[in-house]
């Protein structure tokens, strides 16, 4: 009977319980990518990650969803790095940047001399836009809800995720998804999932908050979303929005699982090299699992 180990992270957070729980599974090499799938539907976490051997980068991994694999995510990068060191597999003493092949292609990672993990993400792609009086509504939001002069626009660093601006935070907080009208939009667009935001953070030195919305059997709402925060940075750095490259994201707190991420865009808003989004991770549970 194969036997793997595990370790399950909480990321864009220091305190267990808390940010985006990811189950990262060491040594997976010889693990089907059907069984990676059956796995990411028995844990019913947003994304499951699969360390493996790499003959490009210092490592792999593979992130699953509870219904597909998917190119780049941020929350299983900072945990996968987490495991890494939790694991003895990274040693902080010699090496705090090193390199991750995922299906989007090879990035970098860093660890700071707190353990703060941050990933560069892929040069952002601007995508199709989207009118506020079709998309708002399946949120139970109105168009005018929508922050104005800018597009909801598909942006990727690796997954392209829809960015919907969100003029104030209270309505932000009340938004409801109709799943139905959700999936007629997404299967005529060009986006994973969406994400919605302000320019408004629930801390006092936060710039964003947001939430991130999935269709079943992936979960209805993330906690902290890495990925679309990168997106995120680069839709907002494009469009004039922020004043400086560097800002701190927030999401997850009506989940009960708040999380925070530092957000570092790099590059002209008009010729975006990459994104970093960084923060802490916790490891809160190990074990084996029986196959």
């Amino acid at each position: 009977m194969p036997r793997y180990q595990y370790l399950q992270v909480d990321a864009f957070t220091n305190t267990p319980l808390t940010g985006n729980a990811c189950l990262v599974v060491l040594d997976a090499d010889d693990m089907p990518a059907d069984t990676m799938q059956a796995l990411a539907r028995e844990t019913n976490l947003s994304e499951t990650a699969f360390l493996l051997r790499s003959d490009r980068a210092d490592f792999r991994a593979r992130y699953f969803t509870p219904a597909e694999e998917i190119p780049l995510a941020g929350h299983p990068t900072l945990a996968v790095t987490r495991t890494l060191i939790d694991s003895g597999r990274l040693d902080l003493a010699h090496k705090r940047t090193f390199t991750l092949e995922l299906k989007a292609g090879v990035i970098t990672v860093e660890i700071d001399d707190r353990e703060n993990i941050t990933m560069a993400q892929r040069p952002p792609v601007f995508m199709n836009t989207y009118d506020a009086a079709a998309v708002l509504p399946v949120f139970g939001l109105r168009a005018d809800d929508a922050l104005p002069g800018v597009p909801l626009q598909t942006v990727s660093t690796g997954t392209p995720q829809l960015m919907i601006p969100i003029r104030r935070l209270e309505r932000l907080r009340e938004a409801v998804m109709d799943m139905r009208a959700y999936l007629t939009l997404k299967a005529q667009g060009d986006f994973f999932s969406p994400h919605l935001f302000c320019l408004e953070g629930i801390s006092a030195d936060a710039k964003t908050f947001a939430r991130h919305f999935g269709s079943s059997p992936d979960t209805y709402e993330d906690p902290f979303t890495g990925s679309a925060t990168g997106g995120m940075g680069a839709y907002l750095w494009r469009y004039g929005l922020i004043a400086q490259p560097r800002f701190i994201a927030e999401q997850g707190h009506g989940m009960q699982r708040p999380g925070r991420a530092m957000v570092e865009v790099v590059g002209a808003p008009d010729a975006m090299t990459t994104v970093k989004v960084g923060g802490a991770a916790v490891t809160v549970m190990r074990g084996e699992i029986l196959l």
